[in-house]
């Protein structure tokens, strides 16, 4: 590809790999160690793409990015970093980054995401989205996003990407998967942070009222109506509105609500005209919409206005190694809640709970251990602090820990061996192990998904 790339990275291995491996693939590739070097090269030639790393000595990525756009605010950026949260990704993408990638990645993901940007970047007009970041940082709802699988990691990416447009969201995934959460996530980190989110059951409010409650009504419009109602589009003016289990709402509302989204004008009931609504729409739905649409129990035309941008939500059971980090966090978070000083888990109640199918998903393990922190009488959960059926042990237990303990054992070491620039040997050091059980786990780690960056 005739594209030239600045890649900035003060670890000298990190950046030989990329060079080489951009440069057989056609790009025409230079090199920074430092941000100072990086912006005194920008200053002397263009570049159409830069690939950064945020986490710098002196200047860091976000200030290469914010000086090169100043320079040539066409030129593409890439942010990569193993440190990684929400608030870095959507800080970085408000400043007019086009992508970020959390380290290790793999080296065929850069390239995708190299050509797809290129692409992207020959259109006529083409100029990266800039957005000043906040005053201060996001709420705490940002950050409750728990969990190291790629599933979880690519939610959080999500949330950033689309948080600051004004797309409508559509959430999915079983009931417990966080929902709503994600919806709080994505209000927190959008323009409308400083205005209402306001959440909707659709499935706990009779249909009777539900339309009063949505859309307003005037005084008299019923039996009952003896004041005005502005409703909650109304309400959630210039903010967001999360319309949770959507696929509950009646079909008559259905219509009601299309017209919301095409016209963004709310009727309320007994009204003659209708009210001018500045409002996103947030939904989300236990069951699958395409196949409610098929059964005409929801209509095709809404759906297809409420799946702009999509967000699958992983069951807990099909990322069992986040189970040891949520119990963490969610033992942290009930010990404020209720006043105790819980220390942590027993190995033997983690293996228990790693092996549970989870129908409830994260809202069930927390009741779990709600229940292990108010009953429990030693300052760690045992086998015994947990409920009858979750104290069993086997096989397959046993080995859902240790694919647990792998994971986690996998980005640790890929984490330090980053830190490190990639010496195993002074990676050995720091983790405290030989140089051999160095490389055995390296080799055992790399069982769980694709390469790190490493040499060749």
């Amino acid at each position: 590809m005739d594209a030239s790339i600045l890649v900035v990275d003060d670890t000298p291995a990190t950046k030989e790999i990329l060079n080489r491996s951009l440069a057989v693939e056609g790009y025409r590739v230079a090199t920074a160690g430092s941000g100072e070097e990086a912006l005194s090269r920008l200053e002397e030639e263009k570049f159409d793409v830069i690939v950064t790393d945020i986490v710098m000595p002196g200047v860091g990525g976000l200030e290469v990015l914010e000086r090169s756009r100043l320079l040539d605010p066409r030129v593409a950026v890439i942010l990569m970093t193993g440190y990684a949260t929400l608030e870095t990704a959507i800080a970085a993408l408000r400043r007019g980054a086009c992508d970020y990638l959390e380290k290790p990645f793999a080296l065929d993901e850069l390239k995708q995401r190299l050509e797809r940007l290129i692409q992207r970047r020959e259109k006529p007009g083409w100029e990266p989205a800039r957005e000043e970041p906040p005053a201060s940082p996001s709420p705490p709802t940002a950050r409750a996003l728990i969990g190291e699988s790629a599933a979880m990691r690519a939610v959080r990416e999500q949330i950033a990407r689309c948080a600051y447009t004004p797309s409508t969201v559509l959430i999915t995934g079983e009931s417990g998967t966080g929902k709503e959460l994600v919806a709080r996530a994505i209000h927190a980190a959008s323009p409308r942070r400083d205005h209402r989110f306001i959440p909707v059951n659709c499935g706990a409010i009779p249909e009777a009222l539900l339309e009063s409650q949505l859309f307003g009504h005037l005084r008299g419009a019923f039996t009952t109506a003896v004041t005005a109602n502005p409703g909650l589009f109304a309400a959630a003016n210039r903010g967001t509105l999360f319309l949770d289990e959507i696929v509950d709402l009646p079909l008559a509302l259905q219509v009601k609500l299309l017209r919301v989204i095409e016209d963004r004008h709310a009727w309320p009931v007994g009204g003659v005209k209708p009210v001018p609504v500045d409002v996103r729409i947030i939904a989300s739905s236990n069951r699958d919409l395409a196949g409610e649409v098929a059964a005409g129990r929801f209509r095709g035309d809404l759906f297809y206005r409420l799946n702009v941008v999509r967000l699958d939500l992983p069951p807990l059971r099909e990322r069992r190694g986040d189970i040891p980090l949520l119990v963490e966090h969610l033992v942290d978070r009930l010990n404020t809640k209720l006043g105790a000083r819980v220390l942590g888990i027993e190995r033997d109640a983690l293996r228990a709970l790693i092996g549970q199918p989870w129908k409830g998903n994260v809202r069930e393990l927390e009741n779990v251990l709600e229940r292990a922190v108010v009953l429990g009488r030693g300052d760690l959960i045992s086998l015994c602090d947990l409920p009858a059926g979750l104290a069993g042990s086997d096989e397959s237990l046993a080995r859902d820990l240790r694919g647990a303990v792998r994971r986690f054992e996998r980005k640790h070491l890929m984490d330090v061996l980053a830190e490190s620039g990639l010496d195993k040997r002074e990676a050995a050091q720091r983790l405290g192990i030989s140089l051999a059980s160095l490389y055995r786990k390296l080799n055992l780690a790399g069982e769980d998904g694709p390469a790190p960056i490493q040499p060749d």
